[in-house]
C-alpha cells in the first residue's frame, strides 16, 4: 500500500510540474512520465487491459506526436502571443473552479465509508469486452459511428480541391 501512495505522490508531483513548467517541451516531457506513473497504478490495480492501452496511445504516439509538433513549432519567448487580461480571468476563475473540485471531493473521501472489495478479474479483456459488448453495445456503436464521422470530415478538410490554388505568399 506504501508504494501506491508513493506513485500517487509522484503522479501529483509531476502534473503539477507540467502546469507549471514554462518550456513546453520539459511540460510534455512531464507528461509523459506522469501517464507513466498512471500506467503504474494501472497495473496495480489489476487492470492490464488500461495499462497497456494507456502506456501505447497515450505515451507511446499522442505524446510523442505533441513533442514533434512543439518542436516544430520552435516556440520563445519573440513568438508567445501576449495574454489579455481577459484570458487571465478566465484562467483565475478555471483555478478556482478546480479548487472547489477538490475541495469537494476531499469532503466526499471523509464520509465514504464504503468497503471496497477487490475483485480479482474486474480489469482483465475478457470482463470489458462482455461488459462493452453486452451493457454498453450501444454507446459502443455510438462512438464508433462519431469516430468514422470525424475521420472521413478530416479527411475531407485535409483533401484540396484541384480548381484551388494556395494562397500562401
Amino acid at each position: 500500500m506504501s508504494f501506491f501512495y508513493l506513485v500517487a505522490f509522484l503522479s501529483v508531483i509531476f502534473s503539477l510540474m507540467t502546469i507549471f513548467t514554462k518550456n513546453p517541451v520539459h511540460s510534455v516531457l512531464y507528461l509523459v512520465i506522469t501517464f507513466f506513473t498512471f500506467t503504474v497504478h494501472y497495473i496495480m490495480l489489476n487492470a492490464q487491459f488500461l495499462a497497456v492501452v494507456n502506456f501505447i496511445v497515450y505515451m507511446g504516439a499522442i505524446m510523442v506526436l505533441f513533442l514533434f509538433v512543439l518542436m516544430l513549432l520552435n516556440l520563445n519567448k519573440d513568438t508567445e502571443p501576449m495574454k489579455s487580461p481577459l484570458v487571465k480571468v478566465m484562467g483565475t476563475i478555471a483555478g478556482m473552479c478546480l479548487l472547489a473540485t477538490f475541495l469537494g471531493a476531499f469532503r466526499a473521501l471523509e464520509h465514504n465509508d464504503i468497503l471496497i472489495t477487490p475483485h480479482e478479474n474486474i480489469g482483465l479483456v475478457e470482463n470489458l469486452g462482455k461488459v462493452l459488448f453486452g451493457e454498453f453495445l450501444l454507446p459502443f456503436e455510438l462512438s464508433s459511428i462519431l469516430l468514422l464521422t470525424a475521420m472521413v470530415g478530416a479527411v475531407l478538410l485535409a483533401k484540396h480541391e484541384k480548381g484551388v490554388k494556395k494562397q500562401h505568399g
